[in-house]
């Protein structure tokens, strides 16, 4: 298995690594640019956001290889009694049609109602060819609670196109719904291997963690590209299915705990999204309309810088997937005693993190007059308006003393 699993990383990785070039290529000759309009934008210049033809094609490269090679091997039976070949079929029709949709909204941009129903469209595929939860357990509750047909049916959809949006809304700054859902592959593949999950599982989860590897040099701060909504889409469209795979046949009394736990930052970060937009806008429609409310715009706004905002994320994630791997393998006293620990150690640091953030006034020197640029005040005569972060100034910005370039200054 762990051959399969090397084999399985490295050719997604190369794959998608190799291919991320030209997919920045082909987005500026088929308009998928992401302009900054709006404030809500963390970048100031247009962006290819078309890296998720890299991710996908990596993905399913060596998904395929795989599958025939450890069928031939026998160590992979896609037409036994699970029907496998069914589900995969199935799941490739929903990214076909997933994708589908993405592609315009990339290129041209669609309404958030006709991207839902896609997504909607996909996830009935998906189930229609038998991608089912069709039970789950309860905590101190012994057997299993079976699923009728219909609420079966409503509960996987809803799990599906319920994470296929919140790794998407989560995709606000550079690497993080990349890095988040690297960190999600690696806690189920954690999970799928002590749990003895379907082979095709592990396969699956193994080949998205290095098709997005591959393209994270790409996307993490400074991106030279982003992976656009028909990648983030794929991501948890995948996600969500994958983790329904692995852990079906599951004898735990957290079945279908483990999985939410894992994605729990998109999770909750999408609900308050929904909570917030209905409170804010008092209809149904506000759902659907963009705001600064996500947690990366929070952290941005306490004063963090992207990179900061996303590394910290990436903590919060990786927490809640060692809880998931903890609750799985030992019990919920010991999983509950780390996140207790986590916390403590979270409240501790948390003011006199924000304080030496509150110190730092991004001001910077210049070495040769001694002028001092403060954020706060800008450079008027330049067309700089104050609160432009020294990083932000344009690079032919100079000194309005003495006239050197801005490598001349140093922070202070």
């Amino acid at each position: 298995m762990w051959g399969d699993i090397a084999i399985a990383f490295l050719l997604a990785f190369i794959t998608a690594f190799v291919l991320t070039p030209y997919t920045i290529k082909i987005a500026k000759k088929i308009g998928a640019v992401d302009i900054p309009k709006d404030d809500r934008r963390m970048h100031k210049k247009p962006m290819p956001k078309f890296g998720g033809p890299a991710i996908i094609i990596g993905f399913l490269i060596s998904t395929i290889y795989l599958i025939i090679t450890s069928s031939i091997e026998g160590n992979l039976n896609i037409f036994g009694p699970e029907e496998y070949y069914i589900k995969l079929l199935g799941f490739l029709g929903g990214v076909i049609v997933l994708s589908f949709f993405c592609f315009f909204d990339d290129i041209k941009g669609i309404h958030p109602l006709t991207k839902l129903i896609g997504q909607l469209i996909a996830a009935g595929i998906v189930v229609a060819c038998g991608v089912r939860i069709d039970y789950f357990n309860l905590p101190f509750f012994e057997g299993n609670i079976m699923l009728n047909n219909i609420f079966s049916i409503i509960l996987t959809i809803g799990w599906i196109v319920g994470i296929t949006n919140a790794i998407n809304l989560i995709d606000g700054l550079d690497g993080l719904s990349t890095g988040i859902s690297i960190i999600s592959c690696i806690s189920l593949l954690i999970i799928f291997a002590l749990n003895a999950s379907p082979l095709i599982a592990i396969i699956m989860i193994t080949t998205l963690v290095g098709a997005l590897s591959g393209f994270l040099p790409f996307n993490f701060n400074p991106a030279k590209t982003f992976i656009g909504d028909t990648g983030s889409n794929f991501l948890g469209f995948t996600l969500s299915i994958v983790s329904i795979l692995g852990i079906a046949k599951t004898a735990t009394a957290f079945v279908i705990v483990l999985p939410i736990i894992v994605l729990g930052l998109p999770i909750f970060d999408t609900l308050s999204a929904i909570i917030r937009r209905l409170i804010k806008g008092k209809s149904l429609k506000a759902v659907f309309q963009a705001d600064k409310g996500h947690l990366h715009h929070k952290l941005i706004e306490k004063g963090l810088t992207q990179k900061e905002a996303v590394l910290l994320l990436y903590g919060i994630s990786v927490a809640c997937g060692m809880f998931a791997v903890i609750l799985f393998e030992s019990d919920i006293w010991k999983a509950i005693s780390f996140a207790l620990m986590v916390v403590a150690v979270v409240a501790i640091g948390y003011k006199e993190f924000f304080k030496l953030k509150e110190g730092e006034k991004g001001m910077y020197k210049c070495m040769a007059c001694g002028y001092i640029y403060d954020p706060e005040i800008g450079d008027p005569d330049s067309g700089i308006a104050p609160g432009t972060k020294f990083e932000d100034i344009p690079e032919d910005w100079v000194c309005p003393l003495c006239g050197v370039g801005k490598d001349m200054f140093e922070q202070i």
